[in-house]
Protein backbone atom coordinates (compact mmCIF):
# COMPACT_ATOMS: atom_id res chain seq x y z
CA UNK A 1 0.00 0.00 0.00
CA UNK A 2 1.81 3.18 -1.59
CA UNK A 3 1.12 6.40 0.59
CA UNK A 4 2.12 9.90 0.71
CA UNK A 5 4.42 10.52 4.20
CA UNK A 6 1.96 13.27 5.33
CA UNK A 7 -1.12 10.65 4.41
CA UNK A 8 0.86 8.39 7.15
CA UNK A 9 -0.90 7.78 11.12
CA UNK A 10 0.75 6.88 13.81
CA UNK A 11 0.35 2.83 13.95
CA UNK A 12 1.04 2.42 10.68
CA UNK A 13 3.67 -0.27 9.95
CA UNK A 14 6.47 -0.58 7.41
CA UNK A 15 5.91 -2.46 4.53
CA UNK A 16 9.20 -2.12 3.23
CA UNK A 17 12.97 -0.61 4.24
CA UNK A 18 12.96 2.87 4.07
CA UNK A 19 15.81 5.01 2.34
CA UNK A 20 16.36 8.71 1.48
CA UNK A 21 17.56 9.98 -1.96
CA UNK A 22 21.39 9.49 -0.61
CA UNK A 23 20.65 5.76 -0.26
CA UNK A 24 20.66 6.57 3.58
CA UNK A 25 18.75 3.86 5.61
CA UNK A 26 16.16 5.74 7.77
CA UNK A 27 13.44 3.13 9.00
CA UNK A 28 13.34 -0.46 8.55
CA UNK A 29 10.70 -2.85 7.25
CA UNK A 30 7.91 -3.64 9.89
CA UNK A 31 8.76 -0.89 12.33
CA UNK A 32 5.32 0.84 13.67
CA UNK A 33 5.32 4.17 12.95
CA UNK A 34 5.30 6.78 15.91
CA UNK A 35 5.06 10.29 15.83
CA UNK A 36 8.82 10.76 15.60
CA UNK A 37 9.33 8.31 12.52
CA UNK A 38 6.87 10.37 10.07
CA UNK A 39 8.75 13.22 11.33
CA UNK A 40 12.17 11.41 10.16
CA UNK A 41 10.86 10.64 7.19
CA UNK A 42 10.13 14.11 6.55
CA UNK A 43 13.32 15.76 7.53
CA UNK A 44 14.82 13.14 5.09
CA UNK A 45 12.90 14.23 2.37
CA UNK A 46 11.04 11.18 1.68
CA UNK A 47 7.53 11.44 -0.14
CA UNK A 48 6.17 7.96 -0.70
CA UNK A 49 6.74 4.76 1.36
CA UNK A 50 5.08 1.51 1.16
CA UNK A 51 3.08 -0.06 4.35
CA UNK A 52 0.85 -2.87 4.82
CA UNK A 53 -2.86 -2.73 4.70
CA UNK A 54 -4.19 -0.65 7.34
CA UNK A 55 -6.80 -2.80 9.90
CA UNK A 56 -9.95 -0.46 10.66
CA UNK A 57 -8.36 -0.34 14.49
CA UNK A 58 -4.68 0.96 13.81
CA UNK A 59 -4.51 4.25 15.08
CA UNK A 60 -3.28 5.80 18.21
CA UNK A 61 -6.27 7.67 19.86
CA UNK A 62 -4.17 10.08 21.64
CA UNK A 63 -6.50 12.09 23.30
CA UNK A 64 -7.51 8.54 25.18
CA UNK A 65 -3.95 8.34 25.85
CA UNK A 66 -3.69 11.35 27.62
CA UNK A 67 -7.04 10.84 29.38
CA UNK A 68 -5.82 7.51 30.78
CA UNK A 69 -2.53 9.42 32.11
CA UNK A 70 -4.29 12.17 33.20
CA UNK A 71 -6.75 9.80 35.50
CA UNK A 72 -3.68 7.88 37.01
CA UNK A 73 -2.12 11.26 38.04
CA UNK A 74 -5.32 13.68 38.88
CA UNK A 75 -5.90 11.99 42.38
CA UNK A 76 -2.35 12.36 43.33
CA UNK A 77 -2.62 15.87 42.00
CA UNK A 78 -5.47 16.73 44.15
CA UNK A 79 -3.60 15.26 46.80
CA UNK A 80 -0.71 17.26 46.45
CA UNK A 81 -2.67 20.17 46.06
CA UNK A 82 -4.46 19.69 49.39
CA UNK A 83 -1.64 19.41 51.08
CA UNK A 84 -0.33 22.80 49.48
CA UNK A 85 -3.19 24.52 51.23
CA UNK A 86 -2.94 22.49 54.43
CA UNK A 87 0.98 23.55 54.95
CA UNK A 88 0.19 27.22 53.45
CA UNK A 89 -2.38 27.59 56.01
CA UNK A 90 -0.13 26.38 58.78
CA UNK A 91 2.89 27.74 58.30
CA UNK A 92 0.99 31.48 57.81
CA UNK A 93 -0.63 30.63 61.47
CA UNK A 94 2.61 29.16 63.28
CA UNK A 95 5.76 30.22 61.19
CA UNK A 96 5.99 26.53 60.57
CA UNK A 97 4.75 23.36 59.33
CA UNK A 98 4.38 19.49 59.64
CA UNK A 99 7.12 17.89 57.44
CA UNK A 100 5.07 14.47 57.02
CA UNK A 101 2.39 15.60 55.40
CA UNK A 102 4.91 17.57 52.43
CA UNK A 103 6.11 13.73 51.93
CA UNK A 104 2.33 12.18 52.84
CA UNK A 105 1.04 14.57 49.40
CA UNK A 106 4.43 14.45 47.59
CA UNK A 107 5.83 11.44 46.98
CA UNK A 108 2.74 9.43 45.82
CA UNK A 109 2.54 12.55 43.29
CA UNK A 110 5.93 11.77 41.76
CA UNK A 111 5.58 8.51 41.93
CA UNK A 112 2.92 8.78 39.55
CA UNK A 113 4.98 11.27 37.28
CA UNK A 114 7.57 7.80 36.58
CA UNK A 115 4.47 6.82 33.94
CA UNK A 116 4.31 9.99 31.79
CA UNK A 117 7.11 11.60 30.35
CA UNK A 118 4.59 13.80 28.55
CA UNK A 119 5.43 16.93 30.60
CA UNK A 120 3.78 19.60 28.40
CA UNK A 121 0.66 17.21 28.35
CA UNK A 122 0.68 16.71 31.96
CA UNK A 123 0.96 20.85 32.35
CA UNK A 124 -1.70 21.72 30.15
CA UNK A 125 -3.65 19.29 31.80
CA UNK A 126 -3.27 20.38 35.68
CA UNK A 127 -2.80 24.53 34.38
CA UNK A 128 -5.72 26.87 35.83
CA UNK A 129 -6.75 30.25 36.51
CA UNK A 130 -7.77 29.38 40.01
CA UNK A 131 -5.30 28.94 42.99
CA UNK A 132 -2.09 30.26 41.40
CA UNK A 133 0.52 29.72 44.23
CA UNK A 134 -0.76 26.10 45.10
CA UNK A 135 -0.72 25.45 41.11
CA UNK A 136 2.71 26.75 40.58
CA UNK A 137 4.27 25.07 43.61
CA UNK A 138 2.75 21.69 42.34
CA UNK A 139 4.19 22.19 39.10
CA UNK A 140 7.76 23.34 40.60
CA UNK A 141 7.97 20.23 42.08
CA UNK A 142 7.32 18.35 39.50
CA UNK A 143 9.49 20.13 36.98
CA UNK A 144 12.43 20.43 39.41
CA UNK A 145 11.94 16.42 39.78
CA UNK A 146 11.43 15.72 36.12
CA UNK A 147 15.26 18.10 35.40
CA UNK A 148 17.45 16.63 38.01
CA UNK A 149 15.97 13.26 36.35
CA UNK A 150 16.96 14.06 33.22
CA UNK A 151 20.22 15.69 34.22
CA UNK A 152 21.18 12.49 35.98
CA UNK A 153 20.59 12.62 39.96
CA UNK A 154 19.73 9.87 41.42
CA UNK A 155 16.38 8.86 42.54
CA UNK A 156 16.45 9.92 45.75
CA UNK A 157 18.57 12.95 44.88
CA UNK A 158 15.95 13.41 42.54
CA UNK A 159 13.18 13.39 44.27
CA UNK A 160 14.67 15.78 47.74
CA UNK A 161 15.03 18.29 44.58
CA UNK A 162 11.32 17.54 43.51
CA UNK A 163 10.15 17.98 47.15
CA UNK A 164 12.74 21.27 47.65
CA UNK A 165 10.73 22.92 44.84
CA UNK A 166 6.98 21.78 45.81
CA UNK A 167 8.11 23.80 48.90
CA UNK A 168 10.20 27.07 47.64
CA UNK A 169 7.41 29.21 47.76
CA UNK A 170 6.11 28.52 51.00
CA UNK A 171 7.25 31.93 51.96
CA UNK A 172 4.18 33.82 50.36
CA UNK A 173 1.91 32.03 53.49
CA UNK A 174 3.39 35.33 55.12
CA UNK A 175 2.61 37.53 52.16
CA UNK A 176 -0.87 39.53 52.41
CA UNK A 177 -3.44 37.54 50.10
CA UNK A 178 -3.73 41.49 48.44
CA UNK A 179 -0.66 41.98 47.56
CA UNK A 180 -0.47 38.33 46.03
CA UNK A 181 -3.86 38.37 44.27
CA UNK A 182 -3.11 42.00 43.43
CA UNK A 183 -4.35 42.31 39.34
CA UNK A 184 -1.99 45.36 38.57
CA UNK A 185 1.49 45.73 38.99
CA UNK A 186 3.02 46.34 42.69
CA UNK A 187 4.32 49.16 43.97
CA UNK A 188 7.78 48.86 44.65
CA UNK A 189 6.66 48.72 48.12
CA UNK A 190 4.96 45.64 47.24
CA UNK A 191 7.42 44.42 45.39
CA UNK A 192 10.15 44.43 47.79
CA UNK A 193 7.53 42.68 50.89
CA UNK A 194 6.70 39.62 48.20
CA UNK A 195 10.77 39.63 47.67
CA UNK A 196 10.91 38.95 51.52
CA UNK A 197 9.12 35.70 50.62
CA UNK A 198 12.51 33.58 50.52
CA UNK A 199 13.58 34.73 53.75
CA UNK A 200 10.30 33.79 55.10
CA UNK A 201 10.68 30.27 53.42
CA UNK A 202 14.20 29.99 54.61
CA UNK A 203 13.04 30.52 58.31
CA UNK A 204 10.51 28.64 57.96
CA UNK A 205 11.73 25.20 56.54
CA UNK A 206 14.53 25.72 58.98
CA UNK A 207 11.64 25.54 61.76
CA UNK A 208 10.28 22.76 60.37
CA UNK A 209 12.75 20.46 58.92
CA UNK A 210 16.31 19.40 59.60
CA UNK A 211 17.43 19.56 55.54
CA UNK A 212 18.76 22.66 55.31
CA UNK A 213 19.70 22.23 51.39
CA UNK A 214 15.49 22.92 51.31
CA UNK A 215 15.70 25.96 53.02
CA UNK A 216 18.50 27.49 51.13
CA UNK A 217 16.33 26.56 47.82
CA UNK A 218 13.79 28.48 49.27
CA UNK A 219 15.56 31.26 50.21
CA UNK A 220 17.75 31.26 47.06
CA UNK A 221 15.38 30.29 43.76
CA UNK A 222 15.19 34.01 42.52
CA UNK A 223 19.21 34.37 43.18
CA UNK A 224 20.43 34.80 39.39
CA UNK A 225 24.24 33.72 37.87
CA UNK A 226 25.20 37.52 36.74
CA UNK A 227 24.16 38.60 40.73
CA UNK A 228 21.06 40.32 39.86
CA UNK A 229 18.79 38.22 41.66
CA UNK A 230 18.01 38.63 45.03
CA UNK A 231 17.72 38.39 48.44
CA UNK A 232 21.91 38.33 48.90
CA UNK A 233 22.33 39.04 44.69
CA UNK A 234 24.69 36.10 45.05
CA UNK A 235 27.19 35.11 41.78
CA UNK A 236 26.58 31.43 39.97
CA UNK A 237 29.26 29.68 42.05
CA UNK A 238 27.19 31.04 45.32
CA UNK A 239 23.93 29.60 44.05
CA UNK A 240 23.42 25.70 45.26
CA UNK A 241 23.10 23.37 41.98
CA UNK A 242 19.58 22.42 43.66
CA UNK A 243 18.76 26.07 43.64
CA UNK A 244 19.59 26.41 39.61
CA UNK A 245 17.19 23.59 38.80
CA UNK A 246 14.24 25.33 40.96
CA UNK A 247 14.98 28.08 39.46
CA UNK A 248 14.82 27.13 35.92
CA UNK A 249 11.18 25.07 36.62
CA UNK A 250 9.71 28.26 38.86
CA UNK A 251 10.43 30.70 35.20
CA UNK A 252 9.05 27.77 33.21
CA UNK A 253 5.95 27.84 35.33
CA UNK A 254 5.67 31.03 36.46
CA UNK A 255 5.60 32.49 32.86
CA UNK A 256 3.30 29.56 31.17
CA UNK A 257 0.56 29.18 33.89
CA UNK A 258 -2.56 31.62 34.28
CA UNK A 259 -2.14 34.29 36.43
CA UNK A 260 -4.64 37.39 38.07
CA UNK A 261 -2.36 39.55 36.39
CA UNK A 262 -1.36 38.08 34.05
CA UNK A 263 -2.19 35.38 30.84
CA UNK A 264 0.17 32.91 30.38
CA UNK A 265 2.55 32.88 27.49
CA UNK A 266 3.25 29.85 24.66
CA UNK A 267 5.13 27.06 25.64
CA UNK A 268 7.46 27.34 22.79
CA UNK A 269 7.86 30.92 23.07
CA UNK A 270 8.92 30.18 27.14
CA UNK A 271 11.58 27.91 25.99
CA UNK A 272 12.88 30.43 23.69
CA UNK A 273 13.11 32.76 26.16
CA UNK A 274 14.74 29.97 29.02
CA UNK A 275 17.46 29.70 26.35
CA UNK A 276 17.89 33.39 25.90
CA UNK A 277 18.20 33.54 30.11
CA UNK A 278 21.00 30.98 29.76
CA UNK A 279 23.37 33.34 29.29
CA UNK A 280 23.87 35.27 31.72
CA UNK A 281 20.76 34.85 34.64
CA UNK A 282 19.67 30.86 34.49
CA UNK A 283 22.21 28.37 34.71
CA UNK A 284 22.93 26.79 32.16
CA UNK A 285 23.09 23.32 32.49
CA UNK A 286 19.95 22.46 33.98
CA UNK A 287 18.64 24.96 31.60
CA UNK A 288 19.69 23.07 28.40
CA UNK A 289 18.92 19.72 30.04
CA UNK A 290 15.10 21.17 30.47
CA UNK A 291 14.53 22.62 26.71
CA UNK A 292 16.45 19.23 25.51
CA UNK A 293 14.22 17.17 27.17
CA UNK A 294 10.84 18.94 26.46
CA UNK A 295 11.02 19.85 22.78
CA UNK A 296 10.48 16.64 21.55
CA UNK A 297 7.34 16.39 23.49
CA UNK A 298 5.12 19.41 20.95
CA UNK A 299 5.87 16.85 18.46
CA UNK A 300 1.88 15.84 17.72
CA UNK A 301 0.64 18.42 19.47
CA UNK A 302 -2.59 20.16 17.93
CA UNK A 303 -2.06 24.20 17.34
CA UNK A 304 -3.68 27.17 16.57
CA UNK A 305 -1.89 29.46 14.39
CA UNK A 306 -2.11 33.28 14.31
CA UNK A 307 -3.18 33.24 10.83
CA UNK A 308 -6.63 31.68 12.31
CA UNK A 309 -4.98 27.79 10.80
CA UNK A 310 -4.93 25.01 12.88
CA UNK A 311 -2.73 21.86 12.27
CA UNK A 312 -0.20 19.53 14.00
CA UNK A 313 3.48 19.81 14.90
CA UNK A 314 5.57 17.31 12.60
CA UNK A 315 9.04 18.44 13.44
CA UNK A 316 11.24 20.56 15.28
CA UNK A 317 12.94 22.63 13.20
CA UNK A 318 16.86 22.01 13.41
CA UNK A 319 17.63 25.66 12.27
CA UNK A 320 15.16 27.21 14.74
CA UNK A 321 14.26 24.75 17.31
CA UNK A 322 11.47 27.15 18.08
CA UNK A 323 9.70 27.04 15.49
CA UNK A 324 8.66 23.58 14.25
CA UNK A 325 7.20 22.75 10.84
CA UNK A 326 3.75 22.49 11.11
CA UNK A 327 1.06 20.42 9.03
CA UNK A 328 -2.38 21.92 8.49
CA UNK A 329 -5.13 20.58 6.33
CA UNK A 330 -3.75 21.67 3.19
CA UNK A 331 0.02 22.90 3.83
CA UNK A 332 3.12 22.67 5.30
CA UNK A 333 3.96 25.88 7.30
CA UNK A 334 7.54 26.08 8.15
CA UNK A 335 7.74 28.94 11.00
CA UNK A 336 11.43 29.46 11.08
CA UNK A 337 11.11 30.70 7.24
CA UNK A 338 7.42 32.39 8.04
CA UNK A 339 8.20 34.60 10.71
CA UNK A 340 4.86 36.42 10.23
CA UNK A 341 2.99 33.44 11.49
CA UNK A 342 3.19 32.41 15.09
CA UNK A 343 2.06 29.46 17.17
CA UNK A 344 -0.96 30.98 19.16
CA UNK A 345 -1.56 28.30 21.26
CA UNK A 346 -0.82 24.77 22.18
CA UNK A 347 -4.00 22.43 22.93
CA UNK A 348 -4.09 18.96 23.73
Amino acid sequence: MRVHVTDLIPGDQMQDDAYNTNGVHVLQKGATLRLEDISKLLQHGIDYIEINPRALSVSLDSSSEISDSYNKVKPHFNLAFDGCSTLFTEASQTGKFNESVVDDVFKPLVGSLNEHTDVVSLLLLFNGKDDYTYRHSIQVGMLSYYIADWMGYSDKEAYEIGKAGYLHDIGKSKIPRNILDKPGKLTSEEYEEVKLHTIYGYEMISESMEDKITAMVALQHHERDDASGYPRALRADQIHPYSHICAVADVYSAMTTNRVYQSKQQLLTVLRELYRLSFGKLNGKPTHAFIQQMLPNFIGKKVLLTTGESGNIVMNNPSDYFRPLVKTEDRFIDLSKEYNTEIQEILL
